[in-house]
């Protein structure tokens, strides 16, 4: 079995390339051609978490371990521990370890850039970012893709917003930092909302034909979108038993699940139209599996 550095897993998925393999996983999985069943999560000391993500079609299976440490910053460690183990599944000979906190921060981007293309009123020319860790940094790389005129950051943290915007501008990016959300989220066409917080960030008032993805939030009790905002919203999720299990910002709306639509049906339809949309997303392993897919060209 071959082991990939973080450096490595990331230059084997470029965000478009990932993003169209991604597409074809949705795809896939809607027919049944690849499977994931519904992740196990389980509460570790000191407040964190431990994920379990298998998935397969008929030549490849992933399985991804992941671990959330909240204390892990104040020891100089990455708060998101993870590997993915790439494997036959005709023969179960493990052929690949790929650096997980990667695969996840790159897949997830690749798919809210997709849902992008899919659901976004118009190519974003606006942009605000809320938040600057790891998934930020990825969905502003992914988003430089689009080329936007201007994206605005913000984190509570003012120097990691300032970083994250320095990044920006070496991508080429008009980069600003604001010092509230509020102050620009009614103006902007995308809003991305990738933190950890248990409480809303984004704003609820937002551009009439806005569309906002949040990826930050991946339990019941945490919510990055006030419950006024995603009510009054069109909403799409990346899987419904998934969002139904751990979308928090969509349980603490209180949501009509029959009225909430999945990525799968976005791919099928024309980008909707009349009001903001919400692309909520909480993962799965069909997304590790796109990963696995796109490095080994099937």
């Amino acid at each position: 079995m071959k082991t990939l550095s973080a450096t490595a897993t990331a230059a084997l998925l470029p965000y478009e390339a990932l993003a169209d393999t991604l597409a074809r996983v949705v795809r896939d999985a809607h027919a049944g051609r690849a499977v994931a069943p519904e992740r196990t999560v389980h509460p570790l000391p000191e407040g964190g978490t431990l994920l379990l993500m298998p998935a397969w079609d008929d030549r490849l299976g992933v399985l991804k371990r992941v671990s959330v440490h909240p204390a892990n910053p104040e020891r100089g460690l990455a708060q998101v521990q993870a590997e993915v183990l790439v494997f036959d599944v005709r023969t179960g000979e493990a052929r690949l370890l790929l650096d997980g906190a990667v695969v996840t921060a790159r897949r997830t981007a690749a798919l809210s850039l997709l849902a992008v293309h899919r659901l976004a009123a118009k190519p974003p020319e606006q942009v605000l970012i809320v938040g600057a860790g790891t998934q930020a940094r990825a969905h502003l790389e992914a988003l430089a893709t689009l080329r936007p005129r201007r994206v605005f950051v913000y984190n509570r943290t003012f120097s990691r917003a300032a970083e994250l915007a320095a990044h920006g501008r070496k991508l080429g990016l008009a980069m600003q930092t604001v010092p509230f959300p509020d102050k620009v989220a009614a103006q902007v066409d995308l809003i991305v909302s990738a933190t950890s917080s248990a409480a809303p960030v984004v704003p609820e008032e937002v551009a009439e034909d806005a569309l906002v993805v949040a990826v930050g939030a991946f339990t019941p009790n945490m919510a990055e979108l006030p419950a006024a905002l995603v009510r009054r919203s069109r909403v799409f999720v990346d899987t419904l038993p998934g969002a139904r299990a751990e979308a928090g910002d969509l349980l603490q709306a209180k949501v009509d699940w029959a009225q909430v639509r999945t990525l799968a049906d976005a791919l099928e339809e024309s980008p909707p139209a009349g009001g903001p949309v919400v692309f909520k997303s909480v993962g799965s392993a069909l997304w590790d599996l796109a990963a696995a897919r796109l490095i080994y060209g099937t």
